[in-house]
């Protein structure tokens, strides 16, 4: 069956007002559907809080549409957390990894099944948008940044998660921001390292992996289905491989054959199969769990069985691991829909606002909406009438 997702790869600005456009366009359609931003790649930073914060306010006031953050800061984080960010990225229709340190993402996420959920994103018609950091670790090898250009180590490659290959059969490396000039009259194209020690790299690969160099504030938007690929923004798309370059500039369109012709690429290899976790006395403990009213404690002994009774069928083992957290969370939060629940209270208060409106006591009708907010209510004044929803907290 073929793909029929996209893959977009960012040189940078995912948040820039330039990209505004292009979001929309890649957003079309969605809807409620499930949208997500991974935390990983900057989620070392002591901000992360707030730049999450940051990426949820520009997609919902310039682009117009929410996305919800999924969490994945550590690899020795919770198990109920791992697999309730997996749960979340098997619904995903849209998925972005922006900035941070690529090195870092790829150690949160070697061995785990970040990579693969990242795929399938793709693998069941969905977008995903890897951009700066995250763009660099979509390859066969990606550049340790940080380790190169603020430490000052000598110039090596560290394994990428290599989505290319297995999405597109194109062995390569990314480099974003790969025509950045912020150090003036010293190189820092190249994702900062500098095009000199760019090629000391390029002199480290001996198994004819070429890269892919995107430029800053630009986008290669690759369906995956039809083999399309253009090219938006500010600056352009750069294929090096063997002393020969190939540059397609924004606003053109090129293929993924011509691409994989270009950048000399291999077929990826197969993907490892992950190892299960040991086994111990699961089932006492998630009787204690249960019994204690400690619905985590239990959740975490389930998973634990699970891994042992399905490892040799890794599509039944990610179905149920996501219907356990989903379950698990349904019995702390109630199968009821919420509003149903809320509607009648939520009426009243506004009617309370609309009469004290139509009387002009504007104090009053702010009193209700901002207690309403306060409480995890929105309102929303349309031309259809007022509106309400619940605000999604993070969790």
């Amino acid at each position: 069956m073929p793909v029929s997702g996209r893959l977009v790869i960012m040189g940078s600005g995912e948040n820039a007002p330039a990209m505004i456009k292009l979001h929309r366009t890649l957003m079309e359609g969605l809807g409620d559907a499930p949208k997500y931003m991974i935390d990983t790649p900057y989620g070392f930073q002591v901000n992360a809080d707030d730049l999450g914060a940051k990426y949820q306010q520009y997609f919902d006031e310039s682009v117009g549409s929410k996305i919800e953050l999924a969490k994945w800061r550590r690899k020795d984080a919770s198990i109920v957390e791992h697999e309730r960010t997996l749960s979340q990225l098997s619904q995903a229709s849209w998925v972005l990894a922006g900035p941070g340190s690529p090195s870092y993402a790829l150690h949160q996420w070697a061995g785990t099944a970040v990579p693969a959920a990242l795929a399938d994103v793709v693998r069941r018609g969905g977008t995903l948008i890897t951009g700066s950091a995250a763009a660099a670790t979509i390859g066969a090898y990606a550049i340790p940044v940080y380790e190169i250009y603020k430490v000052g180590t000598d110039p090596f490659w560290i394994d990428g998660i290599n989505l290319l290959g297995d999405l597109l059969g194109i062995r390569a490396v990314v480099v974003p921001h790969f025509d950045n000039k912020e150090g003036g009259r010293h190189d820092t194209s190249c994702c900062y390292i500098g095009l000199h020690r760019l090629e000391i790299l390029e002199t480290q690969i001996t198994d004819g992996t070429g890269v892919l160099g995107v430029d800053e504030h630009t986008a290669v938007v690759i369906e995956i289905e039809t083999g399309n690929v253009s090219v938006h923004g500010t600056g352009g798309l750069t294929l090096r491989q063997g002393g020969r370059t190939v540059v397609v500039a924004n606003g053109d369109t090129t293929t993924v054959e011509a691409m994989r012709t270009a950048l000399n690429g291999a077929a990826a290899e197969p993907a490892a199969v992950i190892a299960p976790a040991a086994t111990s006395d699961l089932l006492t403990t998630f009787r204690a769990a249960l019994a204690a009213g400690d619905a985590e404690a239990a959740l975490v002994a389930a998973l634990a069985t699970e891994d042992a009774v399905f490892a040799a069928d890794t599509a039944a083992n990610a179905d149920l691991r996501a219907m356990l957290v989903e379950l698990a969370d349904a019995a702390q939060s109630g199968l009821q829909d919420p509003r149903a629940m809320l509607s009648p209270l939520v009426e009243v208060a506004l009617n309370v606002r609309r009469v004290a409106r139509e009387n002009k006591d504007f104090a009053m009708s702010d009193l209700v909406r901002d207690s309403l907010i306060a409480a995890g209510i929105e309102v929303r004044d349309t031309p259809d009438g007022v509106q309400w929803n619940l605000i999604q907290r993070a969790q």
